[in-house]
């Protein structure tokens, strides 16, 4: 199953690179991204799903939202139509 959180971001040096740092660190991979420019700001789609059963979505959107500069936006579920 992957999920989708969607992300405004600051476009400050080195803020991409942390909010992806942060998903891959609490055990998430990254399925699919997708970015839009607004001025100052970066809208981000980010597709994960987790490395196991015991990754929760909302902790990780938590733990997103205590990022410096960030605002998540929500999140969407979608299950996977293979088998």
């Amino acid at each position: 199953m992957s999920d989708t959180i969607h992300i405004q971001i600051d476009r400050a040096d080195g803020s991409l690179q942390r909010l992806i740092g942060l998903v891959e660190r609490r055990g998430f991979h990254i399925d699919g991204i997708n970015m839009a420019d607004e001025g100052a700001m970066r809208r981000i789609a980010l597709t994960v799903r987790g490395r196991d059963a015991a990754r929760s979505i909302d902790t990780l959107g938590r733990q997103i939202d205590r990022l410096i500069g960030v605002a998540r936006i929500q999140a969407q579920t979608f299950q996977s139509e293979a088998a």
